[in-house]
């Protein structure tokens, strides 16, 4: 389902060994489930765990929100909405329900307004995913989209229309779940948010759109027998690929990929890793780029800058759409050479391209690919990044399940916005 088909030549096999034995030990160390973080280890565990009655839940409750709807509005931010985004643009090709319209990930006026008038003259009905229930940004989007249902449906038909994914046992969004009657589903005690993709936080969505959520549980289920029982696993190479390049002197990690489809698998994937190893002073910073959009706008000083950075080039061997060049009379654009060739057949050129360039310019390449874009090809990838980050965080030597850093910036925030007790 996923392998990596090239890694740069730059790396040296004896000391790229030596990080592979590293990555061993960081392997050993999560499996044992003794280090730092270990409280917030169910992620491990979530494919065997979301089996059987959780999922005919969701499954249940999709089915609901379609009878009802005709979009969904999915109200979180970071991890309660990446994952479900990544997967609904990889999977647009196969929806067949509900339009999701996303908010309160952020605290624009202009976006918020744009959001509410995607659903003006349609019937909708609201996810709203928050563990505490008082994040500001989820929490204000959500006062805002609860009282237009309200309006529009009155209470009581409202609270029918509002699904929670919470906590199980405390918190504002619990309390007001409980209080009106909400459908709601529990965010589990020991999954952080940037894990919980493949919980009710990401499946709920996802199967209202239409996606196969069983489908996507196999596939992360494979990939967890795959990492759990070979040493030399993908994920534990990727560790290690990375960590090489990191310790000699690659600061930067760039997501790239040849499919509009996979951009917002990296940007899921840069708060994975960007909130699991940015700390202590230490860690890859993540960022994403699609090509071969970017490469008319950061291609130069990929090519020609700083050499601090390395690439992850994500890549589908098989698209789920082929569309052929036709031939033309004129030939004014001079493309007649391409005849018969599909844009499959050009963008696997450019990739190709690309990736010799940037490998003579010094930036080294880990190349994955993915088998085809489907639901358990999907699941195993958001496992695989999960699996990698974890050991990834460990041989680095922070806590890869924790983000202390992103209190800072709240406590500024409410300050200056008068908060009491602040």
């Amino acid at each position: 389902m996923l392998r990596i088909t090239h890694q740069s030549t730059s790396f040296h096999i004896e000391k790229l060994n030596a990080f592979k034995e590293e990555a061993i030990k960081a392997q050993q160390l999560l499996q044992s489930r003794k280090g730092p973080g270990n409280e917030f280890l169910g992620w491990l565990d979530l494919p065997k765990r979301v089996e059987g009655n959780i999922l005919e839940s969701v499954d249940q409750a999709a089915q609901r929100i379609r009878s009802q709807s005709e979009v969904l509005v999915v109200i979180g931010i970071g991890g309660s909405y990446l994952g479900a985004k990544a997967a609904l643009d990889f999977l647009a090709h196969q929806h067949s329900g509900v339009e999701i319209v996303f908010a309160g990930h952020h605290m624009s006026s202009l976006a918020l307004q744009q959001a509410m008038d995607r659903i003006q003259g349609k019937d909708f009905s609201i996810n709203v995913i928050s563990k505490s229930g008082t994040t500001t940004e989820p929490a204000i989007a959500f006062r805002l989209f609860r009282k237009l249902i309200e309006d529009r449906y009155g209470k009581a038909e409202a609270s029918q229309r509002i699904y929670a994914t919470t906590d199980g046992e405390k918190g504002a969004l619990r309390t007001l779940a409980d209080q009106e009657g909400y459908t709601s589903f529990i965010v589990p005690d020991d999954v952080g948010g940037r894990y919980s993709v493949l919980s009710p936080v990401g499946l709920l969505p996802m199967a209202a759109a239409g996606i196969d959520i069983q489908s996507m549980i196999d596939g992360a289920a494979l990939a967890r027998t795959h990492s759990f029982n070979n040493e030399n696993h993908v994920a534990l190479e990727y560790v290690a690929l990375r960590n090489y390049a990191y310790a000699n002197g690659k600061k930067i990690e760039l997501f790239a990929s040849y499919e509009p489809a996979l951009t917002a698998l990296g940007q899921w994937w840069q708060q994975l890793y960007g909130e699991s190893e940015g700390k202590d002073g230490k860690g890859i910073f993540p960022a994403v780029v699609s090509f071969s959009t970017d490469l008319h706008a950061m291609g130069q000083y990929i090519q020609d800058g700083e050499r601090h950075m390395m690439e992850t080039q994500v890549v589908l061997k098989n698209a789920p759409v082929q569309i052929e060049i036709p031939y033309d009379e004129a030939n004014l654009d001079g493309l007649n050479y391409l005849k018969g060739k599909t844009l499959h057949d050009v963008n696997t050129s450019a990739f190709q391209g690309t990736l010799e360039a940037h490998e003579a310019g010094g930036v080294p390449n880990i190349c994955i690919e993915l088998d085809r874009a489907d639901a358990s090809v999907l699941g195993y990838t958001f496992y695989f990044f999960e699996y990698a980050c974890a050991v990834s965080g460990y041989l680095l030597g922070v806590n890869p399940f924790d983000q202390p850093g992103v209190e800072a910036y709240k406590r500024n925030m409410f300050r200056l916005l008068g908060k009491p007790g602040i």
